[in-house]
């Protein structure tokens, strides 16, 4: 009997010290309700929202910068632009060695990229399995044919997790092209033909703000016809059927990647991975649907800087899965929180924290009240896309356009669509001040 106790005891020692693999499930231009789970009215998202009742959704996740390539670079540094250095879609200036991908394969780790990657030529040497592609939603393949890139993320990840070495943990981010428009393309968002018959008789309602008097309420250059925020409204919303079209097909997008995630998600569990991996789904930065008269991203609006983000961490106990957390989780947490989960020690250069805490630890730690929005001025160009800065408050957030030299300050609690700036109002000069100081000190922080 004490042979067999001892037996049981060292396969629990055994299996308590084996590393946890990662897999991070990462989306293009989904903000915070592209999902079921987050009260969408109509979307089908069934495999992220069973991902969602199994782990922890941040109802507040946000990005540091609304951007692709630079949100990436953050995912992979855990650092804001002003400290790795990529304003675009270039090289971020951070070793790889301080990177997660490069610290988890330097423990060990087998590591893939698949997917979009969007931050200067691809690093295929610092991966043992490697394949970037984006930009467009259909591949031409060997021999003519074309493949959905949907479809290729889930071929490639499927193969990525039969062929894997079994005797190595393992980390493969998923970087998504959908639900990502192919700007070049009049259609905008091309999904599978299977897919056309979702949402076929949904009449997608359209925000309350998205009108001409929201848009006259932006400060001038913002709403120039020479503003990419404008220029990309009409290329989507500009009439009524336009508007219906574009969103019906940008959510058909969304579920074909919920599938992905899905076939992604059954493999672990048929390999029976799921209870030793931590999953992690993510989005690169928020998306205007109209919202002010815009389209896309970059400017400090909550619908541009607020993302999905489900952690589902095998350590959560059974009681506590399915839970929602409102604290602000931003992109530069992730690295350090893939590391603190796989046991090794995040480098000083990070600025992000460790989120599991918030869901693992018996009393909720302290935490973050407010964080640094930053964005250049992209390619230099401050009329197609001008420089912004915000200090993000849950209750107030002040704006900072410094090509423009102009400040915006809104009431978040009460006005959450961020239509009334009170930046003029004599009554809020001291906030104003206050918030002004504290924008200078973070962006001292951050470099």
């Amino acid at each position: 009997m004490k042979a067999f106790f001892f037996l049981l005891f060292s396969l629990t020692l055994a299996h308590a010290a084996k590393p946890m693999n990662v897999v991070v499930l990462f989306a293009d231009d989904w903000r915070h309700d592209t999902l079921g789970c987050a009260g969408h009215p109509f979307l089908q998202t069934p495999n992220l929202d069973q991902l969602a009742k199994e782990g922890c959704r941040f109802t507040q996740s946000c990005v540091t910068t609304s951007i692709c390539g630079v949100s990436r670079a953050t995912l992979f540094t855990g650092q804001w632009m002003s400290r790795h250095g990529n304003i675009a879609m270039k090289e971020f200036k951070t070793p790889w060695s301080e990177t997660y991908p490069g610290l988890l394969r330097s423990n060990g780790y087998h590591v893939g990229h698949i997917g979009k990657w969007h931050n200067g030529d691809f690093p295929a040497k610092e991966f043992d399995f490697g394949r970037s592609y984006s930009g467009t939603h259909w591949i031409k393949q060997k021999g003519g044919s074309k493949i959905h890139v949907t479809q290729k993320n889930e071929n490639d990840a499927l193969e990525f997790l039969q062929q894997r070495p079994k005797d190595k943990p393992f980390c493969l981010t998923l970087a998504f092209f959908a639900t990502h428009a192919e700007d070049l393309n009049p259609q905008q968002f091309l999904p599978q033909p299977q897919s056309m018959s979702l949402y076929q008789n949904v009449t997608v309602p359209v925000p309350p703000n998205a009108t001409e008097e929201s848009l006259n309420r932006l400060p001038p250059f913002l709403s120039d016809a020479r503003n990419e925020g404008r220029v990309r409204w009409h290329w989507r919303f500009d009439t009524p059927e336009k508007y219906q079209e574009m969103m019906k097909n940008y959510y058909r997008l969304a579920t074909e990647v919920d599938a992905t995630c899905g076939k992604v998600l059954e493999e672990l569990k048929k390999q029976g991975l799921l209870e030793n991996t931590l999953v992690i789904f993510a989005g690169d930065n928020g998306y205007f649907h109209a919202e002010h008269g815009l389209a896309d991203k970059w400017y400090p609006h909550q619908e541009s800087i607020r993302v999905p983000l489900i952690v589902r961490d095998p350590r959560l106990k059974a009681e506590k899965r399915g839970l929602t957390n409102d604290d602000f989780a931003l992109n530069a947490d992730l690295a350090p929180t893939i590391l603190a989960a796989t046991g090794i020690k995040a480098p000083k250069t990070m600025q992000g924290q460790d989120l599991s805490p918030l869901y693992l630890a018996e009393k909720k730690p302290a935490w973050r009240q407010e964080f640094l929005y930053e964005f250049s001025a992209f390619g230099g160009n401050i009329h197609r896309i001008p420089a912004s800065e915000a200090l993000v408050r849950k209750d107030w957030k002040y704006f900072y356009w410094p090509d423009f030299q102009v400040e915006q300050l809104f009431h978040i609690a009460e006005d959450p669509q961020e239509e009334k700036d009170l930046a003029k109002d004599p009554a809020q000069a001291s906030r104003i001040a206050e918030m002004r100081a504290r924008l200078t000190e973070l962006k001292a922080a951050a470099k």
